[in-house]
């Protein structure tokens, strides 16, 4: 099993719009087994089992053995590696922003005013 801190392992993982759809429906759901999945997808069983372990592997699921059969949930911590680097760069983006707000007044402030026409 790969460590949850793999940013990138998180990013190739979520990258197939097909296997993000399923970790979607299982956030949504709260657990899901692979039938329940497969019953929701146009996709087979196997490619349905093939998505689930990609994301155990990832550490984004865990699951929860009830007889034969199998309950997947997400794992908050699985998203922490992106998480921490989307914070990494809002903070980054946020400065960048509020300097160009003030730039942005400042040219404002700058421009001359249009007098009104007299007419």
């Amino acid at each position: 099993m790969t460590p949850a801190g793999d940013l990138a392992t998180v990013l190739r993982t979520l990258a197939d719009p097909t296997r993000r759809a399923v970790y979607e429906q299982i956030a949504a759901a709260g657990e899901l087994t692979v039938g329940a999945l497969t019953a929701r997808n146009d996709v087979s069983q196997p490619a349905i089992s093939q998505h689930v372990r990609s994301l155990k592997e990832a550490g984004l699921l865990v699951e929860r053995r009830e007889g034969r059969h199998v309950h997947y949930r997400c794992e908050p911590h699985g998203l922490a590696p992106l998480v921490d680097w989307i914070g990494h760069y809002g903070a980054f983006w946020r400065e960048r922003f509020t300097n160009l707000r003030s730039l942005l007044e400042e040219m404002d402030d700058d421009r001359p005013r249009k007098t009104p026409r007299r007419g």
